[in-house]
């Protein structure tokens, strides 16, 4: 007779955040999202250089792939006027409230300058950085709101 299975991973043993329904943050992730592809790309390498993984999705599909997994930071492309990520705006703020903690840490890159409030932006934004995008400036708040500095 073979002995048991070990290392089954079936349904029939779920790990305890499956059972509790909650999702741990993964820090070495970062969610990149922004309409345009280019700018995805970019921000995506510098939160390589980071040490991190990026996810890189479309607004549209952001949602879903907060579903499925909780990032240790957000980068929105807030585009042109700030909006393009608006609709993203409560699904992160239910998520923050769920954990209790301000997790995941969002960044917003916008074209104008200035703090979160001054710039009559949502409450879940944790940081701007003004466009345009370079490693020097996104890197070391990249690294802050991660814990890695």
């Amino acid at each position: 007779m073979c002995p048991a299975d070990r290392d089954d991973h079936s349904e029939r043993h779920p790990k305890p955040a499956a059972r509790t329904g909650t999702i741990a943050a993964d820090f070495s992730k970062v969610l990149v999202v922004g309409k345009s592809s280019i700018n995805r790309v970019v921000v995506s390498k510098i939160v390589e250089k980071s040490g991190l993984k990026p996810i890189s999705e479309p607004p549209e599909a952001a949602e879903k792939t907060l579903a499925g997994q909780l990032p240790g930071a957000i980068i929105l492309d807030g585009g042109p006027d700030n909006k393009d990520c608006d609709p993203l705006m409560s699904a992160i703020d239910a998520l923050r409230r769920a954990s209790g903690k301000p997790l995941p840490a969002v960044i917003l890159l916008s074209t104008r300058n200035g703090t979160p409030e001054s710039l009559g932006l949502s409450s879940v934004v944790d940081a701007v950085v003004a466009k345009p995008i370079t490693p020097e400036r996104l890197q070391p708040v990249v690294d802050r709101l991660v814990g890695r500095s």
